[in-house]
Order: structure tokens, then C-alpha cells, then sequence
């Protein structure tokens, strides 16, 4: 019943990040039930000292960079489509789905460290310090990969001369 509590309280923030780490839903899916029954058979291996969720993520991640690796193949992020309003004419709806589409595409083009990194910040709203937790690497590390996802990122959406001030990059 305990367990039962944890997958509640967690599916949906795991099943999001691999859904954004895969691109696939179905994926996403296996991942995610994948994960969850890792942890319950480590459960010994959690340490009280460190957050809970934190040790779930890492599991979360390791996993799903496991499975990229012996799978091999090309991956694809999908933001969300946030920017929509239902007061948005036709035109701006159009033009905010090829931002987002283009914006999709260039994170999927960052290489894996630096999408991991941009990704846990940008979409699951983690903190520097809670990312090097999970990837197990240095804050500074985090906070360098992060600033060259950004600059990546900028100077991709520029010169495909995409304007994406509302993403905030």
C-alpha cells in the first residue's frame, strides 16, 4: 500500500521526464513502469539522507539513458503546446506550433548531456542542485552544461531565424 502511494505521487513528474527524454509515449509508458519496479526491488538501497524523489529521478534517468543506448535511435522531445490560449487568432495559433516545433527540434539536436541538464530545469523546474543530485555530477557541471544548452539553443534559433522570445532561452 505504501508503494502504491510513491507510484501515485510520482508517475506522472517520471512519466513526463521520459516522455521528454524518449519522445515516445508508449515508451515513456514501459520506462515508467520499468522504474518503478526497479525502485521497489532497491528499495534497501535508498539512503534517508538524500530526498526520495531524487533517488527516484536518478533511477529515472539511468534507466532511460540504459535503453536509448541498446536501442539506438533517434530520439524526439516534444514540448508542450503551453503557449496556446483559446484567445489566440488562427494565424498566431500557427505560428506558436512552428516555434514549438522548431524549438522541439533544436533541443533534440543539443547532445545528451546538455538536453538533460536544459530539460530537468526547463520542463520539470529542478534546481541546479537537485539536477547534479540526480546525474550524480557537480552543481558547476550542471550549471555549465546548462548555460552551453542555452547558447546552443540561442545561436541555432538565430540563425535558422526563428524568433522565440517567449521561451525565455
Amino acid at each position: 500500500m505504501a508503494f502504491a502511494q510513491i507510484i501515485d505521487k510520482y508517475k506522472q513528474s517520471i512519466f513526463t521526464f521520459l516522455y521528454r527524454m524518449t519522445g515516445q509515449q508508449e515508451d515513456a509508458r514501459d520506462l515508467a513502469q520499468e522504474v518503478f519496479t526497479k525502485a521497489y526491488f532497491h528499495l534497501n538501497s535508498y539512503k534517508p539522507a538524500c530526498k526520495f524523489w531524487t533517488w527516484l529521478y536518478r533511477i529515472a534517468y539511468n534507466h532511460c539513458v540504459d535503453e536509448l543506448r541498446r536501442r539506438r535511435r533517434t530520439e524526439r522531445v516534444e514540448l508542450t503546446d503551453g503557449l496556446l490560449t483559446h484567445r489566440m487568432t488562427p494565424e498566431s495559433v500557427y505560428l506558436a506550433k512552428e516555434q514549438t516545433a522548431e524549438l522541439e527540434a533544436q533541443v533534440l539536436a543539443l547532445p545528451q548531456e546538455y538536453r538533460t541538464v536544459f530539460l530537468l530545469r526547463h520542463t520539470q523546474q529542478l534546481s541546479c542542485q537537485e539536477i547534479s543530485e540526480i546525474l550524480d555530477i557537480p552543481v558547476n557541471l550542471v550549471r555549465v552544461r546548462l548555460h552551453r544548452a542555452r547558447k546552443k539553443l540561442r545561436e541555432r534559433l538565430l540563425k535558422g531565424g526563428a524568433m522565440h522570445e517567449v521561451f525565455d532561452i
